[in-house]
C-alpha cells in the first residue's frame, strides 16, 4: 500500500485556477489489492460473530423468558426477555464512548480485537448460566449483567469496522465495499437462525429447553477464535497511520476529548442517530422482533417462526452490497431517500401480508419489510463515518450510532411487542417503522453526499497507480473532485498543520 504522504499546499498555478493548490501523484493513496481483500475478511467475519451472538438471542428469546422467569404470563415472559436484549443497548453509548475514544488514538485494529474477544467471551458464558431453577433470581440478574458486557463491546465493534473499511475503501467503490460489512451482519443473523432452527428440528422440545437452547450460545467460543485469527491478521488504516505520524512529530493535535468533539460536530452526530434509529428500527422490526411476532402473534410454531425469516435473511444479505454499489453510482442521498420512502410506504402492507396467515403471504411480507431494510443499511456504513475526520471518526460513530442504538434500535422490539399488547392489534408495529422513517426521510435532506469523494481529513484513495495518475491529471474536470475542499477538510482536521 502507499500511505498517504503530507502533501505539498503551498500555493501553484493549475489549468484555469491560478493561485489554488494541487493534488499530486505522490499525495494520492492507493490501496493493495490483498491488503483490502484481507482487510474486508477481517472485519466482516468479526461483524458475522457480533451479529451471530444476537441472532442467537432473538431467535430462542421465548424459552429464555420461559427459562428466567418461569412464574410470568407468557406476555410477561416474552416482554422479559426482549426487555432485557433491550438492557444490551444501554451500555452501547458507554462502549462506544469509551472504545471510540480509544480507536482514535491506540488504533482502530486493536480495539476490533478486543471487542470481538469480550463479545465472543460474553456470548458463551449465556450459554453456561444457570437458570432460575437453579439459582433464582440470579439467574436474570447474571443474564442482565452479561449482556450488559456483550452491549459494551458491541459499542466499538460496528463503530470501529466501519471506520476501518470506509477508510482503507477506494473512495470509488467504498459504498460497496462498506456494504459488505453488512452483508456480513445479516448473514451472521442467518447464521444464528439456522443454527436454533437445526436445533429445533433435531431435538424434543424438553431438550431445548432444558440444555438445547445453549448450544448455540456454547459454539461462539469456537466460531470467535477463528474470527479474531483473521481479525489479527489485518493492519491499521493508513488515514489513521498518517494521522498518527503527524501527531508524534507534534505537527497536529491529537484526538478531541468527548467534550470538544460534542461541540464540534454535534449536527454530524445529530443527522447520525436519526438516520441509525429509521434504519435499526425496520433492521430490528425484520431480525430481532420477528421471531417474537410470529410466534406470539401470528401464532407460528416457534420451529416455523424462525424457518420463515431465515431465506429472507438469506436473499437480502446478498442484495446488501448491491444496494451499496448501487449508491456509488447514483449517490448515498438518493438511495437513503428510496429507503425511507420504502418504510414509509411498505410498512404497513408487509404486516398485512404477514397477518393474512397463509406462509406465502408471510414469507412475502417478510421481503416486502426486507427492501427498505436493505437500502438502508447498505448505506449506514458508507456515509456515517464520512460524516466525522480522521482524528475524531472512530469517536463520533461510537457515540451517534450507540446513543441511536440505546434510544431505539435495542428498543425496537421491545416497543413493538409492547404496542401490540397496549392495543390489542397485531398491525401496531407498522407505525412505529412509518414515524421512524419519516424522521429518516427529513434528514436525509441534511446530509452531505459522500459518494465518489474522499473522506473529511484524508487524501483522495484509489485501486491502483494508474486511477492515482489518472485523478491528478484530471482534477480540474472531475464533478466528484473538489481539490480546495479537501486541502480545507484535511487543514480543518489537522488543526495545527502548518506548511508551504
Amino acid at each position: 500500500m502507499t500511505n498517504t504522504s503530507t502533501p505539498d499546499q503551498s500555493p501553484t498555478r493549475g489549468p484555469g485556477q491560478p493561485g489554488t493548490r494541487r493534488l499530486k501523484v505522490d499525495d494520492i493513496t492507493v490501496v493493495e489489492p490483498a491488503v483490502l481483500r484481507r482487510t474486508i475478511a477481517g472485519t466482516i467475519v468479526g461483524n458475522l460473530m457480533e451479529w451471530y451472538d444476537i441472532g442467537v438471542y432473538g431467535y430462542v428469546a421465548v424459552i429464555i423468558g420461559r427459562m428466567f422467569l418461569p412464574g410470568g404470563s407468557q406476555t410477561a415472559q416474552n416482554l422479559f426477555s426482549l426487555g432485557v436484549f433491550a438492557v444490551t443497548f444501554i451500555a452501547r453509548p458507554l462502549g462506544g464512548i469509551v472504545l471510540g475514544q480509544l480507536g482514535d488514538r491506540l488504533g482502530r485494529q486493536k480495539v476490533l480485537a478486543f471487542t470481538l474477544l469480550m463479545m465472543a467471551s460474553a456470548t458463551f458464558l449465556i450459554g453456561v448460566l444457570p437458570d432460575y431453577r437453579t439459582i433464582g433470581v440470579w439467574a436474570p440478574v447474571l443474564l442482565i449483567v452479561l449482556k450488559l458486557v456483550q452491549g459494551f463491546s458491541t459499542g466499538g465493534e460496528y463503530a470501529g469496522a466501519t471506520t476501518f473499511v470506509t477508510e482503507f475503501a477506494p473512495d470509488r467503490r467504498r459504498g460497496y465495499l462498506a456494504a459488505l460489512l453488512d452483508l456480513g451482519s445479516y448473514m451472521g443473523f442467518a447464521a444464528g437462525a439456522a443454527m436454533v432452527s437445526v436445533m429445533q428440528l433435531l431435538v424434543s422440545d424438553s431438550f431445548m429447553d432444558g440444555w438445547g437452547w445453549r448450544i448455540p450460545f456454547m459454539l461462539a467460543l469456537p466460531f470467535g477464535a477463528v474470527a479474531l485469527y483473521f481479525r489479527s491478521r489485518i493492519e491499521e488504516t493508513p488515514a489513521f497511520k498518517e494521522a498518527q505520524r503527524l501527531e508524534e512529530a507534534e505537527v497536529v493535535e491529537g484526538p478531541k476529548s468527548l467534550r470538544e468533539l460534542v461541540g464540534a460536530y454535534w449536527r454530524e452526530i445529530l443527522i447520525a442517530i436519526i438516520l441509525v434509529a429509521a434504519a435499526n428500527t425496520a433492521g430490528y422490526a425484520l431480525t430481532s422482533y420477528m421471531p417474537t411476532y410470529l410466534t406470539s402473534t401470528l401464532h407460528y410454531s416457534e420451529t416455523h417462526g424462525t424457518l420463515l425469516t431465515l431465506p429472507v435473511l438469506v436473499i437480502m444479505s446478498l442484495c446488501i452490497p448491491l444496494a451499496g454499489a448501487l449508491s456509488d453510482r447514483i449517490g448515498r442521498r438518493t438511495v437513503l431517500r428510496m429507503a425511507s420512502t420504502g418504510g414509509i410506504v411498505l410498512a404497513i402492507p408487509a404486516f398485512l401480508l404477514m397477518m393474512h396467515g397463509a406462509v406465502w403471504s408471510t414469507l412475502l411480507g417478510l421481503f416486502v419489510l426486507s427492501v427498505p431494510v436493505a437500502l438502508y443499511v447498505s448505506n449506514l456504513a458508507s456515509c456515517l463515518p464520512a460524516l466525522f475526520p480522521t482524528s475524531s471518526r472512530y469517536g463520533g460513530m461510537g457515540i451517534s450510532y450507540n446513543i441511536a442504538a440505546a434510544m431505539f434500535s435495542g428498543t425496537a422490539p421491545f416497543i413493538m411487542e409492547a404496542l401490540v399488547a397496549l392495543t390489542k392489534q397485531a398491525l401496531a408495529p407498522a407505525f412505529w417503522v412509518i414515524i421512524t422513517s419519516i424522521a429518516g426521510f427529513v434528514v436525509v435532506f441534511f446530509l452531505p453526499e459522500s459518494a465518489r469523494r474522499s473522506l473529511p481529513g484524508s487524501m483522495p484513495s484509489v485501486s491502483s497507480p494508474d486511477e492515482a495518475r489518472e485523478l491528478v491529471a484530471t482534477q480540474d474536470s472531475n464533478p466528484d473532485l473538489d481539490v480546495e475542499d479537501v486541502f480545507r477538510r484535511l487543514d480543518n482536521d489537522h488543526g495545527t498543520v502548518s506548511r508551504g
